[in-house]
Order: C-alpha cells, then structure tokens, then sequence
C-alpha cells in the first residue's frame, strides 16, 4: 500500500524563483530511474519465485519506486515546462534494460540480492534527504522528504527478509561486506549515465558514459553533508552485520565522507576533459 499518493503534494505552491538551475539536471536522470521499477519488480520476482510473500512485497515496493518516479517527473517538468518527460524516458527504455530472462540472484543467493537491495535504498534514502535539504523550492523538498521515508522503510522491508534468508544461508560479514561493496561501486554504471543522457542532452548526441557519470556524481557528492553521511553508513554496517553505534560507525563514516570528496575530485577533473562516445552496458540497480 502506497503512504502517500500523487495528489498529496502541494503542487500549488511551487515556486520557480526558488529552484536551483543545478539541482534540474539530477532530479531529471533520479526521475527516470526510479519510474523504471517495474523491470526490478519482473527480475525479483524471476529470483523469488519460490517465495509469495516477498513477491507480494515486492510488487508494493515497485509501485512506490514508480511513483517516485512520477512524481519527480512532474516536478521537474514544472522546473523546466520545455522538458518532455514520456519521449526522455521513452529514449531510456530503448537504450537502457536488466536481464529479465534469469530466475537466479546476479549476487549469487538469496542473500546477497537482499543485501544489495538493503545498499540500494540506504543510497537513495539518504541521497533524496540530502537533496531536500539543500533545495529551497518547497515542493521539490516535500517530495524528497516523502521519497526519502519511503526508502527507509523499504530498508527495513528489504533487512528483514534479508535475515530470514540469512538464517539458513548464512554468509559471514566479510561475505556480505564483498556485497555491499560491489553493489556501491555500480552506482557509476550505465543506469544512471544512460539517464542523465537521455534526461538532459539532446536527441542524437553521442553518449559518454564517463562524461555522463560525472556530471550527474560530481553533481550529486556535493549535495551531501557529514550528517547524511553518517546515518547512511550506520545503515550499510547494519546490513552487513555490524554495530552501527559502535565505534566503528564513526570512524567508518569518516572514511566514507573522505573518498567522497576525493572522488568528486576526481570527476570533477573528468568532466573537464573530452571524453569518447560509448554506449550503455547492463548493469543492476
């Protein structure tokens, strides 16, 4: 069951002076990936077909992410009225698609496809907090703040079917660590290249995956503060089983708020230089 629905932003009060010509772009390529949920609610469904009760969950899930999706579409065509949201994500699907013909996890078990899951809506959960606080268009805040709840609590639906998985697969914490880290690294895949692309450049323009890449991170780093930060990376130790009130966490979060800024670095020093054309590779969300 959807917490909210579409009719219950306050569309009335946006206000256009407020919106921050950098924060569009992102907003746009977010849109296209979360109205995308439906293909991962066909590729969970292949992996869990054995279990009813997470399908069901999953098929909920789905139509929250999509809604997402919707609603950020709509807001970003309010920012930018010349934006057609339907043919830009109609670009996207053509270009940009999951393997829907595998009924076994990518991450190798039943686990490890849940903890992937549980590292994916600790990213967007604090991804969207991040970008409600740093926007001062107020309609745009309300739907981060509703996404960012949503995210949460799939965080949770997510971690405790992860537990029940785990209890009789039982991957340790260095095994379920190699997860969470390799689900992070694919945040810099095609999936959210290809939608910038497609959301913010014209028809026709070649696609640079790494140019692409950087502009929507490079973007999207700075957005953050150490507090956001903080809560997400006691979340991913939760995931992957350890205490994320200990010690650890704050040394954990440090380090995480470190590699940021020497990445956002990094891409910030791509995006100035050419990059060649590429095209989209599969890639999970």
């Amino acid at each position: 069951m959807k917490h909210w629905r579409l009719e219950d932003i306050a569309w009335d009060r946006f206000m256009p002076d407020r919106v921050d010509p950098a924060l569009v772009p992102l907003v746009k390529a977010a849109a296209m990936v979360e109205r995308n949920g439906r293909d991962y609610e066909t590729y969970l469904h292949n992996v869990f077909h054995a279990d009813p009760a997470f399908c069901q969950a999953a098929t909920n899930w789905a139509a929250e992410e999509v809604q997402h999706g919707e609603a950020l579409g709509r807001w970003a065509q309010l920012a930018d009225p010349g934006w057609d949201f339907p043919a830009a994500f109609a670009r996207y699907r053509a270009g940009y698609s999951l393997p829907l013909d595998i009924d076994q996890s990518v991450r190798g078990s039943f686990s490890g496809e849940l903890i992937a899951r549980c590292i994916v809506e600790t990213g967007t959960s604090g991804y969207y907090t991040a970008l409600a606080d740093a926007t001062r268009e107020p309609v745009l805040a309300q739907i981060c703040r509703q996404i960012a709840a949503d995210e949460y609590r799939h965080f949770k639906l997510f971690y405790d079917h992860m537990k029940r998985y785990l209890a009789r697969e039982r991957i340790g914490v260095l095994g379920r660590l190699r997860i969470a880290a390799g689900r992070v690294t694919e945040t810099e895949d095609d999936e959210l290249a290809f939608a910038f692309h497609c959301s913010n450049q014209p028809a026709g323009t070649p696609y640079q995956r790494e140019r692409c890449i950087a502009a929507y991170m490079g973007r999207a780093i700075a957005l953050y503060r150490p507090n956001h930060v903080d809560r997400s990376t006691a979340m991913i130790l939760k995931a992957v089983g350890i205490d994320p009130r200990g010690t650890v966490s704050g040394i954990a979060s440090r380090i995480v708020w470190r590699l940021m800024q020497m990445r956002r670095a990094s891409l910030m020093r791509l995006l100035a230089r050419p990059e060649p054309a590429e095209t989209p590779r599969r890639a999970m969300r």
